[in-house]
């Protein structure tokens, strides 16, 4: 006798979108990973100014969390479209979030932030995101932020 399997399909949704796929070409032509950024935050613009001088081999690319780009760099992350609560860098295959974020940036600029890096990454996960949150969520009230994104 012979057996049939059955499989079935959920019914696809439109509205479901495969955001790494649809992001992909971000990476077609340049392969460099994408710094996401909060766009009208002064300490968030000083880190992009700072990142910009010392990667002198230009490794990496900025956006603005606020831009159409950002927020579908965002989806592709797993976060909201309007999550600006944390630096992103996203890879072609993979995206960091928060102090994780910062230190896979470390990795791409020139000495001694790879080997800086290397060594805060021994301070617990939970420990490093506790301090960026800390600093994340009175970004504005310390540093201030500006109307309009340097980019």
């Amino acid at each position: 006798p012979q057996s049939t399997i059955f499989a079935t399909l959920s019914p696809s949704r439109p509205d479901t979108v495969n955001w790494v796929e649809s992001t992909s070409s971000f990476f077609d032509q340049d392969t460099r990973p994408i710094m996401l950024f909060d766009g009208v935050c002064n300490l968030c613009n000083g880190g992009v100014r700072f990142v910009r001088n010392v990667d002198r081999n230009r490794r990496i690319r900025f956006e603005a969390l606020q831009s159409e780009s950002g927020k579908k760099l965002l989806r592709r992350s797993g976060r909201a479209p309007d999550d600006i609560s944390s630096v992103v860098l996203v890879e072609k295959d993979r995206s960091y979030i928060k102090s994780e974020a910062v230190l896979k940036i470390m990795e791409y600029l020139e000495l001694p932030f790879p080997q800086l890096a290397f060594f805060l990454q021994f301070v617990p996960l939970f420990v490093r995101d506790f301090m960026y949150d800390n600093v994340a969520n009175n970004r504005y009230a310390i540093f201030g932020y500006s109307d309009s994104c340097e980019i």
